[in-house]
């Protein structure tokens, strides 16, 4: 027969544990637990936003000082990727203001199909850099949305999970984002029209 006083310890102990579980794991509180698993969705972020290849690396380590500086005073209790996604806003927006350049002569890195001729390359490749001069004129927010649900193909409720919103919220910019972008396009085509097709 168990001594009572056992029998209580092991019930301590259960409860314990089970309150544990039901808490789920906790989160990375350290800097470098919070850069080594949200590093790729920074990254990610931070092309959704818009920021060139040349320049990804220095937004990126931007986001990380400012994530080092406030990582003391973060309220746990939010999502960690939107608190990260609000940082990356601010660096693109910032990195967007200094750079103000157009896309036109930088090199596209893009392997062409060795079956398509010169004209197709060249129209494809001019295709590539008009949809990248809308996005780049696109609100932040909108654009983010736009190219999270209609390039990257991922659903709505995914969408509002990552980045700390309601899912009609979602459902709101995506609707304002598509009739900036068909603005945007329409613009686009009719300057190009002006300019005889180029």
């Amino acid at each position: 027969m168990k001594d009572p006083s056992d029998v209580s310890i092991q019930t301590s102990v259960e409860q314990c544990l089970d309150a544990e579980v039901r808490a789920g794991p906790k989160p990375p509180r350290g800097f470098a637990a919070v850069h080594a698993e949200h590093a790729g969705f920074v990254w990610a972020t931070l092309q959704r936003f818009g920021i060139h290849p040349p320049d990804l690396e220095d937004a990126f380590q931007d986001v990380f000082v400012v994530v080092q500086r406030r990582l003391p005073t973060f309220d746990w209790a939010c999502p960690v990727t939107t608190w990260l996604f609000a940082i990356c806003r601010r660096v693109a927006a910032s990195h967007r203001r200094r750079a103000q350049r157009s896309l036109v002569g930088e090199d596209v890195h893009d392997v062409a199909d060795p079956a398509s001729g010169p004209e197709e390359i060249a129209s494809g490749k001019q295709a590539r850099e008009r949809l990248e001069r809308i996005l780049q004129a696109m609100d932040l927010d909108r654009r983010a949305v736009f190219v999270m649900f209609e390039i990257e193909e991922m659903p709505c409720s995914e969408i509002a999970d990552l980045i700390g919103i309601p899912v009609g919220t979602v459902y709101s910019r995506l609707h304002a984002a598509r009739k900036e972008f068909a603005a945007l396009l329409k613009r686009t085509e009719a300057e190009r029209a002006r300019r005889g097709g180029i």
